[in-house]
């Protein structure tokens, strides 16, 4: 896991890719809590029974804002920022859907820190994002996440 412990720290890893999370395995149960927190209960998540005859990965899919939502999870098995009093989800970029995440998929994130910005003492970055999925080649998603820290 990456350590980093100020702006100029952070700074020397740009351009270069930071790490890889821990395998996260999204199972039914999550994605169930996830279509009861944003109301979305698409068939295609929820029903098991009719996403295995009529769906076309037979079998239910995650919530492509589910997969999203584990950036920050993700990240933070990826990179400790330390030495901060606030880090704020500043926004996200150019993500693009590659592929669904089927039940019981094992995803990881990769991440690569493509810019650095020294905003009157704010630090924000711009993560290069890719949600892999075991055994595919093709990635859940990709895109940049955006994050503001601000370093003691």
């Amino acid at each position: 896991m990456l350590v980093v412990n100020s702006h100029a720290e952070f700074e020397t890893y740009l351009g270069k890719e930071i790490g890889i999370s821990q395998w996260h395995t999204i199972d039914q149960e999550q994605i169930n809590k996830f279509a009861d927190a944003t109301l979305d209960h698409q068939w295609i998540h929820c029903d098991k029974e009719r996403a295995a005859t009529e769906g076309p990965f037979k079998a239910t899919i995650a919530h492509g804002y589910l997969t999203l939502s584990l950036i920050p999870y993700l990240w933070k098995q990826i990179a400790d920022i330390r030495n901060i009093k606030m880090e704020i989800n500043y926004g996200i970029e150019s993500f693009k859907f590659g592929q669904a995440v089927v039940v019981d998929s094992r995803v990881c994130l990769k991440a690569k820190l493509k810019s650095i910005t020294n905003l009157r003492g704010i630090t924000k970055v711009i993560i290069e994002a890719i949600l892999e999925i075991e055994g595919e080649k093709k990635p859940a998603y990709t895109g940049d996440v955006m994050f503001l820290y601000h370093f003691n």
